[in-house]
């Protein structure tokens, strides 16, 4: 699957976003938020999951895919107003938000931040902070001085096990094609929200129905940051996926998606 093809563009908060739709006009939305060095693309292991009952909107996150690069640094919290003003531009009352890694990062500002906007919070495979600030510091290095080619290899080896990139290199291959297609720019932009990132303390506004989801082996967001994310929102449920990495949506995308669906259908049907 291929995205772009379909691709439509809203301009918010100064700059040109990219989105896409799937799934039935009357269906409930669904929002799925990328992560860092990604794009709306990322979700293609998810979508057919969702799309026979819901309205699912992807987006790239400003940086990213064909949405603009505005100058930078970026926030967390920025990161979140674009994503509340592209659901007040396409006239979507509220959602259910999913996201993973800064996808979820984004997810929680809006939980905490515009809840009247969120119907559910799907956090999966992030964090509420992202120490230590040196290791951002050199990633952004590299890029700035290498470019996001620097940093793709590193990156694959974080967000898989050994054992699926093993397994699945034409999985592997789609995802250095989004990671090498992100701009420098745009990666710094977005890095340097996630080292600033301070936002446990937040999560005890969240009152929105949650699901924390992530993989056993995620080395860059673990099973103890999902953790605190699951104490600190009231009432969350929580589920630790065996045998995935950073993308467990694509490692292991049967047990995301039935957990995930699990979910939302239990939310919505209360609607």
């Amino acid at each position: 699957m291929n995205g772009y093809m379909s691709a439509s563009f809203v301009t918010i908060n100064g700059f040109s976003t990219a989105y896409r739709f799937d799934g039935p006009e009357n269906g409930r939305v669904v929002v799925l938020s990328n992560s860092l060095m990604s794009n709306y693309d990322m979700w293609d292991w998810t979508v057919p999951a969702l799309s026979d009952r819901y309205r699912v909107l992807r987006y790239d996150t400003r940086g990213h895919g064909r949405s603009g690069i505005p100058p930078g640094p970026y926030t967390i919290d920025l990161l979140a107003q674009d994503l509340s003003a592209l659901l007040e531009a396409l006239k979507i009352p509220k959602a259910h938000i999913v996201g993973l890694s800064m996808g979820g990062m984004i997810a929680q500002q809006m939980g905490a931040k515009f809840p009247h906007q969120v119907l559910s919070l799907g956090l999966c495979d992030t964090a509420s902070e992202m120490p230590p600030r040196d290791i951002w510091a050199e990633r952004i290095e590299i890029a700035s001085t290498k470019g996001i080619a620097g940093l793709v290899d590193g990156t694959v080896k974080r967000w898989f096990t050994p054992e699926f990139i093993a397994r699945a290199p034409e999985e592997i291959e789609k995802v250095r094609a989004f990671v090498l297609g992100t701009k420098a720019e745009g990666y710094i932009g977005c890095a340097s929200g996630i080292r600033d990132m301070a936002q446990t303390t937040m999560l005890l506004k969240i009152k929105s129905p949650a699901l924390i989801m992530t993989g056993r082996q995620d080395p860059a967001c673990t099973v103890d940051q999902s953790t605190v994310l699951h104490r600190m929102i009231e009432g969350s449920e929580m589920v630790v996926l065996e045998d995935a990495a950073h993308l467990s949506n694509i490692e292991q995308p049967q047990a995301f998606n039935q957990n995930l669906r699990r979910f939302i259908d239990r939310v919505d049907d209360l609607l």
